[in-house]
């Protein structure tokens, strides 16, 4: 009546590893990015500030207020 029917076996892939060695660095740059944004965007102005004048304000002013830093 009921016939059974066989599925084919599915071959089991192996897991992939990835080496801490291979990974650090890209790590470690996108760390430096991320506190090189943070700055720019969170403390680029007044007494901190890298450049003179208020260029780099205007140009992150609308990421601020997004990210809930005050400027002004």
């Amino acid at each position: 009546m009921a016939e059974a029917i066989a599925s084919p076996a599915v071959p089991s892939t192996p897991a992939v590893t990835l080496p801490v060695r291979a990974v650090l660095p890209w790590a470690a740059f996108a760390g430096i990015l991320m506190l090189v944004a943070l700055y720019f965007v969170g403390a680029e102005q007044g007494a901190t500030s890298l450049f003179a004048g208020s260029d780099v304000h205007e140009w992150v002013h609308d990421g601020r207020h997004l990210l809930g830093f005050p400027c002004h």
